[in-house]
């Protein structure tokens, strides 16, 4: 099991699986319940899974370890895998995502430029498969808010086979005009 961490202000955890999903940790959050006994602490994982060839997850857990909420998040996250189309390690037009205050646009990039992308956009991005784009996040900074906007805009997606299906013409007359 191949493992990456980051410092805790970039909190970044990578892992593979048996099922070819790599999981990465977007981030931990620890919250308070204030009882009569006093605060009881848990914590809520945010997690991203994907096959780095076009499918991609993403799921949240709650519970009172961080091991446990990582683990709850991976199981929501492999049952919420969607698939979004790749074209030569980009997406193949721009696109425009939204989740509540989060907007994030995202653009293709020629072969070379890279993910460039920040925080939780990153992570969602290259475990799609995606390797060379362009992407801003607007607005809202909350990482589930902008992995679900990224979701969003992956999810709008329309892959050049399906355009030219509908257009009744060659695949690269779709890129040609």
């Amino acid at each position: 099991m191949a493992r990456e961490r980051k410092n805790n202000k970039g909190k970044q955890d990578k892992r593979s699986n048996e099922s070819g999903l790599e999981d990465r940790l977007v981030t931990v959050n620890r919250v308070a319940k204030v009882t009569k006994g006093g605060r009881t602490f848990s914590f809520a994982a945010i997690v991203v899974v994907g096959d780095g060839a076009g499918t991609v997850g993403h799921g949240l857990g709650k519970a009172r370890q961080v091991s446990e909420a990582i683990a709850k998040a991976i199981e929501d996250a492999k049952r919420n895998l969607v698939k979004v189309p790749v074209h030569n390690g980009t997406i193949p037009h721009e696109q425009n995502g939204k989740f509540s205050a989060a907007r994030v646009f995202i653009k293709p990039a020629s072969s070379g430029t890279g993910v460039i992308a920040g925080g939780a956009m990153r992570a969602v991005l290259e475990l799609a498969g995606v390797h060379n784009v362009l992407a801003k996040s607007i607005g809202s900074s909350n990482p589930h808010n902008v992995v679900k906007a990224t979701i969003d805009a992956l999810l709008k997606l329309r892959s050049p086979l399906v355009i030219a299906k509908q257009r009744n013409v060659p695949v690269g007359k779709v890129f040609n005009g």
